[in-house]
């Protein structure tokens, strides 16, 4: 019963601080990265960036269709997709995109979603 209230407490708005608050914590650990070999060679430092660009794609899968259909200025689907390649085949992921997104679209998508 607990849980069922809680559930209904997260709407777009959780779901949405959570996901800026994982992004935040990623330009923490990543804002000294000057190149791409900075970040593959610290095991530590991509565990921590992996984990969290999982947990921020977790909080926007749960955002609402209704907020998506709004903002298609948002790549939803290829957010969603690169989460995907990651579980599935953690193995063969290129961090070359992960080193993109961390430098290039995370504060895109930031400021997405503080609009």
């Amino acid at each position: 019963m607990v849980l069922e209230y809680m559930d209904n407490l997260k709407n777009d708005n959780y779901y949405i601080s959570k996901a800026l608050s994982d992004i935040e914590i990623i330009e923490t650990y990543t804002k000294h990265l000057q190149e791409y070999e900075e970040l593959i060679s610290d095991d530590m430092l991509l565990d921590a960036v992996m984990f969290r660009l999982i947990q921020l794609i977790e909080n926007i899968k749960k955002i609402s269709h209704d907020f998506k259909d709004k903002h298609p200025d948002i790549p939803w689907g290829e957010i969603i997709g690169f989460r995907n390649g990651v579980i599935h085949e953690y193995g063969k992921t290129d961090y070359t995109i992960v080193y993109e997104i961390i430098k290039r679209d995370l504060s895109k998508l930031k400021e997405a979603l503080e609009n």
